[in-house]
């Protein structure tokens, strides 16, 4: 049987070979690249360097071997792929870096790592120069091994190859099929045929679009009109760019929603499969640290495999969702107060959840057994390539640039691919991106490490990139035989102007694209709505959305504002529950919030990553638990009436340290110097409270957080009644509970002082409810009147330990009962469906104010307001409260 041998560029151009020899019944057919050549006919196993274990050898060469001027950047990030890159190029142009070792201090350094690698590389890789001198011994093997050789989609060959070819072309027949290609110099005068055929000409036109994003839209587009009209098939279609990288996120996400296959010639990004994000979220990990976030993400992409086949499902639950544990010291609070009963099934699996913890806080230093113990698969391989092709501490940086093969099969696919790959193999239709000043052809930059002033760009890169993209741009259009698009962007992402390539001399003026154009064809469904209205109009979810835009602009409250049907079952269960200050707080002033949070369900989004600064309502609850300890350890020493003032110091100090460790371990915290501050800050002001003069009872006895209505205690401190005893404030259908921050009782239970600490600063006008906004006064005086009995004298009153005042409520019996019908009117405006914005709503404390239409307080809100106090009527009344 007689072989035929062919000579392709690039994985596309062979794939193709085959294909149509498998197609035709071809037999004998063999593909290859050059350098598979050499090496097949240089014989003993003989193969050509791959990039990875180049990179391998490189990077145990470079801390081992003095590489003089080059020492102080041998170990930086990088230096490994720099290093692979110059050494490719010096052993493609056959550059003797050994007999050059005295013209420059780099040359000779790069002589020494050069040696050093080679010496680290399997005896069977070669440089190409000595694979080809072996191939050229062995010459005579040639024609039984490849018979004929034809070399197809190729318009020139590196230096290095170049004896090989033309001393083949003198013992078997060589043929250079050229096509429309130019053909090297270098080659006219050998034995090797040339075959030369007429230039395509097909039809071209050229466009212009808004940005790149726009570009590969209408590429899309493009593809889609030809496929849906029968014009081309997908395998006739290429899509192509000097450097596609540029593009690929937008083709990434554009051919998921386009429903097209469109397959990566050059190969994907490993972080856009499952795989390459597991292994970034443990580089992630490995880079900045253990948290809670990263520890979650990690757990979640393994699904339970590795280290954590060991927890129980749900074992993240033990986990405190606000804290960052961003720290070693952190984690071991964590873990050291971790007890059987916290496990969802109920036993302790704290020593397997320290040993993960233990081992991911290794740091990059530990990076190769960390992968082992915690990846496995595709996963695994992506880890050790990484730690190839850079530093372990840098593994992050190292993964995001990894590519690996795409699975979408390419012979059948709409190709998106480097202008290289489509003049090795051509489509009859394609769509050029990128004709830019910058983008096509690309500017030739020097090496990394041999600089022109030591070896001339000339010289050690014969193939600059801007003659290959001149090269490569002229190829494509005398291949393709049906159509040419040449497309440019106006604009680059960052909004500025890009001038136009001068590849486009000669070709027609671009077409006009305008970014909101209507598509003959669109590209998929959503492009199709979004291009024709009067569809997207008819559908039902865009009505709603037009009127609801529409109503939100009028000066009156519409469905679309909080009107509900009445009685709604969701409101009367938010109604039924048991209440907080702070939700009748919202009730009153902000009925939509209440509906949101209560009826809905609807919360602001935490997070748990370290804070800049505590905001107000976390400084205040540090200052009230600060507090809370100082109080429990002065009465447990006997009393806070009776405590000196140094007793009352040492109370705060020890107390405020025990909360400082609490939050440290359970939620976020601002960096280390503003917590200090912060701690020092809520430690002077629990001081002013607790030194407030307030007179004494006689035998007064002191309380904090004492819980009522249901809330339970927070700790096993004794409670003045018990805490599971309902509150309802009479006439209003309402129950309360909550936490009161302090209450002091008398010896006799006669008398009963309720103090509720404000981290502010005092008003400067006495308040009584101030609008529906305080409350707490109110409704804690009435619950402990409902608890203790209607022969307790109760004064109640708001302490402002910043400004040392306090402020006393006047007529307690007068106020709840002012405050029960306002109430009682909120309820009665939600249940008949009113459940619009208050004077809350938009402001600098509305925690849901994202929910709002954008810019609510300069907008919505104030357009609002009026209509939404007319439609609650006495409801509103509560505003106008002193």
């Amino acid at each position: 049987m007689k072989r035929q041998t062919y000579i392709a560029h690039g994985r596309l151009a062979s794939r193709e070979i085959r294909l149509d020899a498998a197609r035709n019944q071809r037999h004998g057919i063999q593909v290859m690249a050059f350098e598979q050549l050499a090496a097949r006919l240089a014989g003993g196993f003989a193969q050509t360097i791959d990039a990875e274990t180049l990179r391998d050898a490189i990077q145990k060469a470079l801390p081992e071997n003095d590489l003089g001027e080059l020492n102080a950047i041998k170990l930086l990030p990088g230096m490994t792929g720099a290093a692979a890159d110059t050494l490719h190029k010096v052993w493609r142009t056959d550059i003797d870096l050994s007999a050059r070792a005295g013209d420059h201090p780099r040359l000779d350094a790069l002589a020494t790592l050069e040696q050093a690698v080679l010496e680290r590389l399997p005896s069977s890789m070669l440089r190409p120069v000595d694979l080809a001198f072996q191939a050229i011994a062995r010459l005579g093997h040639a024609p039984a091994l490849f018979d004929e050789i034809e070399i197809v989609g190729i318009s020139e060959l590196s230096p290095c190859w170049r004896d090989l070819l033309v001393k083949l072309a003198g013992t078997l027949p060589v043929r250079w099929n050229a096509g429309p290609r130019s053909v090297p110099e270098w080659l006219e005068g050998s034995a090797v045929e040339i075959i030369r055929s007429k230039p395509a000409t097909p039809k071209v036109e050229a466009m212009s679009t808004a940005s790149g994003y726009h570009e590969a839209i209408e590429a899309l587009r493009w593809a889609r009109e030809l496929i849906a009209n029968g014009i081309a098939k997908p395998s006739e279609i290429a899509i192509a760019a000097a450097a596609p990288a540029a593009y690929d996120d937008e083709f990434m996400a554009l051919r998921a929603d386009a429903n097209i296959d469109l397959h990566f010639v050059h190969s994907i990004r490993v972080v856009t499969t499952r795989d390459g994000q597991t292994a970034a979220a443990l580089a992630d990990l490995l880079v900045r640290g253990i948290s809670q976030g990263r520890l979650r993400r990690l757990t979640t992409l393994l699904s339970g495999s590795g280290p954590f086949q060991a927890l129980p499902d749900g074992w993240q639950r033990v986990l405190p969702p606000d804290a960052p544990l961003s720290s070693a010291n952190a984690w071991e609070r964590l873990l050291s107060g971790l007890t059987a009963d916290r496990w969802p099934d109920g036993i302790d699996h704290t020593a397997k959840l320290r040993t993960i913890v233990e081992k991911l806080s290794g740091g990059p230093g530990d990076a190769e057994e960390i992968g082992r113990a915690f990846l496995s698969g595709s996963s695994l391989r992506i880890w050790r390539k990484a730690l190839l092709a850079g530093s372990a501490a840098a593994i992050d940086v190292t993964i995001d640039g990894l590519r690996q093969e795409d699975a979408c099969e390419a012979c059948v696919s709409v190709a998106w691919m480097p202008a290289s790959a489509l003049a090795a193999s051509p489509r009859k239709f394609v769509r050029l991106l990128g004709l830019t000043s910058t983008g096509w052809p690309r500017r030739i930059s020097e090496d990394r490490l041999l600089s022109d002033h030591i070896v001339p760009v000339a010289e050690l890169d014969p193939l600059p990139v801007t003659a290959a993209d001149r090269r490569d741009f002229e190829t494509i259009l005398c291949t393709t035989t049906e159509q040419v698009v040449l497309s440019r962007a106006r604009r680059d992402n960052e909004g500025r102007l890009l001038g136009k390539s001068p590849l486009l001399r000669g070709h027609p003026e671009p077409r006009y694209v305008r970014r909101n154009r209507r598509p003959a064809h669109a590209m998929s469904e959503t492009d199709r709505l979004l291009a024709r209205p009067t569809d997207f109009g008819a559908n039902d979810q865009a009505r709603s959305a037009v009127a609801c835009w529409s109503n939100w602009q009028r000066s009156a409250v519409t469905p679309h504002d909080g009107m509900v049907r009445a009685d709604h079952p969701a409101l009367l269960a938010a109604l039924e529950r048991v209440q907080s200050a702070s939700s009748l707080t919202k009730l009153l002033r902000n009925p939509l919030g209440f509906t949101w949070s209560y009826a809905l369900g609807i919360g602001a989004p935490g997070s748990a990553e370290e804070a800049l600064v505590l905001d107000a309502r976390q400084s205040g609850i540090l200052l009230h638990e600060t507090l809370d300890h100082a109080v429990r350890l002065l009465e447990g020493q006997g009393s806070l009436a009776g405590a000196r003032s140094d007793q009352v110091i040492a109370a705060i100090e020890q107390a405020s340290a025990i909360v400082a460790e609490q939050w440290q371990a359970e939620q976020a915290v601002p960096p280390l110097v503003v917590w200090r501050r912060t701690i020092e800050e809520a430690r002077l002001t629990a001081l002013n409270a607790l030194q407030h003069p307030e007179p004494a009872f006689d035998g007064q006895k002191c309380y904090t957080e004492v819980p009522f209505g249901g809330q339970e205690a927070k700790s096993d401190g004794a409670l003045p009644w018990d805490p599971a005893m309902a509150v309802e404030i009479a006439d209003t259908g309402f129950k309360i509970w909550g936490y009161i921050d302090r209450l002091d009782l008398s010896g006799d239970g006669a008398q009963a002082r309720v103090l509720d600490y404000k981290g502010g600063r005092l008003p400067p006008k006495p308040v009584t409810l101030q609008g529906g906004k305080e409350l707490q006064r109110c409704l804690y005086a009435y619950a402990v009147k409902a608890l203790l009995g209607d022969g307790v004298e109760i004064d109640a009153a708001l302490l402002y330990p910043r400004d040392t005042e306090a402020r006393h409520l006047e007529e307690p019996g007068v106020v709840l009962e002012e405050l029960a019908g306002h109430l009682s009117a909120a309820r009665a405006s939600l249940l008949a469906g009113r459940a619009v914005i208050g004077p809350d709503n938009g402001g600098d404390y509305d925690d849901l104010s994202f929910a709002l239409p954008a810019n609510a307080a300069n907008g919505y809100c104030p357009r609002k307001l009026e209509p939404a106090r007319e439609a609650l009527g006495d409801a509103a009344l509560v505003w106008e409260a002193i």
